[in-house]
This record gives C-alpha cells, sequence and structure tokens, in this order.
C-alpha cells in the first residue's frame, strides 16, 4: 500500500459544536489501517463519508475540484480543516495522486473541453475524446480507464452515481485489476453494494459507533438492497 493508517486525533479538534468536528464517530478517534489496494467507506448520508476523504485528499496535497463557488448561508467556518486533525502514514514516501467527486465532475469536464479548444492533446489523459461528447456514465469510464494507469492513490466520491448496474461491475474489475497491479490504491466512497462486493476490499462503516472494518454482509448497504430484493421492502414481489 501506498498509504497504509490514517489516524483521527479529537484531542487537536479546535470545537466540538460546528461542522465536522460536531460529528460523534469523528469524536471518538480512529485508526484506520489500509491493508488493501480498495478501500471503502460506506454509510448513511451525513455521516462523515465524504469529509473524510476530502480532509486526506488535503493531506495527500491533491487538489479536490469544487466547481465554482458561491455564496452560502450559514456555513460552517470549519469546514475545509478536518485535515489539520489527521495524521498519515505512508509506507515508502507520498506518491501522487487524484480525487473525483461525481458532484463536480460534469464543471470538470466543461472546464477540460474549454483547455482543449486551445491544446487538443490534453484529451489524451482523459481517452482521447471529449468528455462533453459522451454519456454521463461512459464519460466516466473513460476517465476512470486512463487516469488509473497512472501510479497514485485515488480518492473516489460516489463514483457509481451516473453507472448502470453493469458499468458497476466494470468498474470493480479496473479496481481489482489496477490494484492487484501493484501501482494504484483506492478509496471509495459508496452507496452501492455492487463495489462493495470487491473481493479483499476493506469496508469501513460509519454506521456505527466507531470506525472499525465490518464484513461486506454486514453493512447496513447489504442488508437492505437484500431485504429489498427477496420482497420483504415497500414493493410486492412479482
Amino acid at each position: 500500500m501506498h498509504l497504509s493508517h490514517v489516524a483521527i486525533h479529537p484531542e487537536k479538534f479546535p470545537v466540538t459544536h460546528h461542522y465536522p468536528f460536531n460529528l460523534a464517530i469523528f469524536q471518538q478517534g480512529a485508526d484506520l489501517s489500509l491493508s488493501s489496494p480498495v478501500t471503502f467507506f460506506n454509510g448513511e448520508n451525513g455521516t462523515g463519508k465524504s469529509t473524510l476523504l476530502e480532509a486526506i485528499a488535503d493531506k495527500c496535497r491533491i487538489y479536490s475540484w469544487q466547481g465554482m463557488e458561491r455564496a452560502r448561508f450559514n456555513k460552517s467556518p470549519y469546514e475545509r480543516d478536518f485535515y489539520k486533525v489527521i495524521s498519515m502514514r505512508w509506507t515508502n514516501g507520498s506518491v501522487p495522486g487524484s480525487y473525483f467527486s461525481s458532484r463536480v465532475f460534469r464543471n470538470f469536464a466543461e472546464i477540460l473541453d474549454e483547455w482543449a479548444t486551445s491544446d487538443p492533446g490534453i484529451l489524451n489523459y482523459f481517452g482521447g475524446r471529449s468528455l462533453m461528447k459522451q454519456s454521463h456514465g461512459q464519460s466516466l469510464m473513460s476517465f476512470f480507464t486512463s487516469r488509473f494507469r497512472i501510479k497514485g492513490i485515488y480518492l473516489l466520491d460516489e463514483p457509481e452515481t451516473a453507472l448502470s448496474p453493469k458499468t458497476q461491475l466494470e468498474l470493480m474489475e479496473i479496481l481489482k485489476a489496477m490494484g492487484k497491479a501493484g501501482h494504484a490504491q483506492f478509496i471509495i466512497a459508496t452507496h452501492s453494494p455492487i463495489l462493495l462486493s470487491c473481493p479483499e476490499a476493506v469496508i469501513y462503516s460509519f454506521d456505527r459507533s466507531t470506525l472499525e472494518p465490518v464484513p461486506y454482509k454486514k453493512t447496513d448497504c447489504y442488508r437492505i438492497y437484500r431485504k429489498f430484493i427477496k420482497g420483504s421492502g415497500p414493493c410486492p414481489s412479482p
């Protein structure tokens, strides 16, 4: 692994009543062992998955594309300070990487198209085609398949949002192959039971009182989908 540990230090929190320092799961502290090429953060909305992922990106000095900044009502002044209270341990020194967020990917694709008007060769780093001329799901896969060939650490926030179940399986195969090759490491926040089933991946559940690894079939995500498919969900079985 490029990155072997991430620790959260609550004793360094500047406050405990402002987001994200008011999240109970962070106030417990944690020492996350990243022992697999693929690590998942799974849990309900608002539990802190994306917050920790962004903090890791900031600590790694990986630029997280945020799109256009707009004024927000009652924004926490500490919102992007979480990286200051985490520590990390590298195996053989830091490596480059990238941060992906489905929330701002289209904005990134538009800017990339604008850059390509003066430097068309830049598209070669993203599959060789304009991301704007592909469907949302196709553009994501073009980005993933080209980017993940480069040695580094990759932080992905809900990459499954525009992907069909079949394409999610294709992404899982990419994660397996690139991780097995030994040059790529992935930390992924996801709600996808398909991606979570990636063999030998480590899953940290944000639905517990503390951040600890959980087996795939013990995640709430798996249990809910299994219950629904078996016909005990809100829709009757055929």
